[in-house]
């Protein structure tokens, strides 16, 4: 009787990453389906498109250009429906997603910020689809984060990293450590960056950060100490990674206005009077860095959105004036934290400007025709809103850029703001927009 012979059958490494890829387009493409079924099902993913604005150039030599989207998406996890009274069925996934997928992918951009990212199980498999690669990244114990996106066949990624602010020392001349870091309350907020080389050209590339700054509206000094923190560690990245010829582009929600101090000294503008009252009030030790501070009112959450401490016209709970010791740093400290960076530069803020300059602005609508701040005044026309909803109304969200020596960035086109028309009823709003923040995207070319 003959007997069967077996065999050990191992596949190779590549065979099995093969199989592993075959797999993963599979379930993209299943998943895909199922997205679309339900979009269709419940709501055609529509929403308010905008008009691209076109600025005009004296450029006459090869240019590259970069397009560059920032949005917070509004995490479904921190969705309150006492909130957003007058959003409805905008609030439920099945309506919210199919509308930001679209909107997303509307931008054709090259690079994409986005803030307050959760659900990953749903955005991944689209932006895959679309040909996007992508980084993500949350602070400890969140449950959204940050994400980067990048098309495949124009950029690899080389190298990315996350900042904890909580984490971060802003002075050397301490014993203490939490003098050493000079914060006023534990938030949980990050910076993320990654270095993004040209395909085909390593040499050539773009260094890109996002971040999400604490919401509190008191917490002025915070959020400087944050900001200043985020582009002094995006040089410091770009510089250990040898990549100094290289721009940065720095997108996100930073939860300030552009008369807060914080706009002023990233851009390099000097702090007025009453920034320099706002930082000083601001300054206050919070009992998540001291315990013993005696609580003021219940334990209020952690996250934007339960309303507890959202008026900021409130006295900050659970805190204490802070003293010498606890190594908050003064107005003078913060500049220098600032100046060690770089002046950063805004694309709406010089988009807008130069549209008005122009005499093509039509309806445009401004964050100085709101307050109204002089037109020469840096951050004068950065968009009149980019949250908006029923109870609060205000521009947070920026695309600032950072250039060098070599390359000199200037604003090609934005995308127009949405009208303040468009937007009473409250974001989110079925068939505007899916989120309560608008979505900001720029083309930037570097000659």
């Amino acid at each position: 009787m003959e007997t069967k012979r077996t065999y050990d059958y191992k596949p190779t490494p590549e065979q099995l990453l093969l199989a592993e890829e075959r797999r993963r387009q599979r379930e993209a493409k299943k998943l895909h389906q199922q997205n679309t079924h339900e979009s269709h099902t419940h709501l055609s993913p529509t929403f308010l498109s905008r008009d691209w604005k076109y600025l005009p150039s004296t450029q006459t030599v090869p240019r590259s250009t970069i397009k560059v989207m920032s949005w917070n998406l509004l995490a479904q996890c921190l969705i309150r429906s006492n909130l957003f009274p007058t959003s409805s069925k905008a609030l439920k996934t099945t309506h919210r997603e199919p509308m930001i997928h679209a909107e997303i992918l509307s931008h054709f951009a090259d690079i994409m910020c986005m803030q307050e990212v959760d659900r990953l199980e749903k955005l991944s498999p689209v932006l895959e689809l679309a040909g996007y690669s992508s980084a993500y990244a949350t602070g400890p114990g969140k449950q959204h984060g940050c994400l980067i996106a990048y098309k495949q066949n124009k950029y690899n990624r080389l190298d990315e990293l996350v900042i904890e602010y909580d984490k971060q020392e802003v002075r050397e001349d301490s014993a203490h450590p939490a003098a050493r870091i000079g914060s006023s309350r534990v938030t949980k907020n990050i910076g993320f960056m990654v270095a993004l080389a040209e395909a085909g050209a390593d040499q050539k590339g773009v260094i890109v950060a996002t971040t999400h700054l604490f919401w509190h509206p008191a917490f002025t000094y915070e959020r400087a100490r944050q900001a200043g923190i985020l582009i002094r560690e995006v040089l410091n990245f770009r510089q250990s990674m040898k990549l100094d010829h290289w721009p940065c582009i720095i997108a996100g929600d930073f939860n300030f206005a552009p008369d807060d101090p914080a706009y002023s000294l990233l851009i390099g503008d000097p702090l007025t009077e009453a920034q320099s009252h706002r930082l000083h009030t601001s300054r206050v030790i919070h009992t998540t860095i001291d315990p013993t501070v005696p609580p003021t009112t219940k334990k209020a959450d952690d996250e934007e959105g339960d309303g507890s401490e959202a008026d900021p016209d409130r006295v900050i709970n659970n805190s204490r004036v802070a003293t010498s010791s606890d190594g908050l740093l003064s107005d003078l400290e913060l500049t220098s934290l600032f100046i060690n960076g770089a002046k950063l530069r805004s694309a709406y803020d010089e988009g807008q400007r130069i549209q008005r300059g122009n005499g093509t602005a039509g309806n445009l609508q401004t964050f100085g025709d709101r307050v109204s701040s002089p037109p020469i005044r840096l951050g004068s026309h950065e968009p009149m809103w980019t949250s908006y909803t029923h109870y609060w109304k205000t521009t947070l969200d920026y695309i600032f850029f950072v250039d060098t020596p070599k390359h000199s960035i200037n604003v090609a086109g934005y995308l127009n703001p949405h009208r303040t028309t468009d937007m009473e009823a409250g974001l989110p709003q079925i068939g505007i927009c899916g989120s309560d923040h608008v979505s900001l995207c720029a083309e930037l070319f570097l000659s």
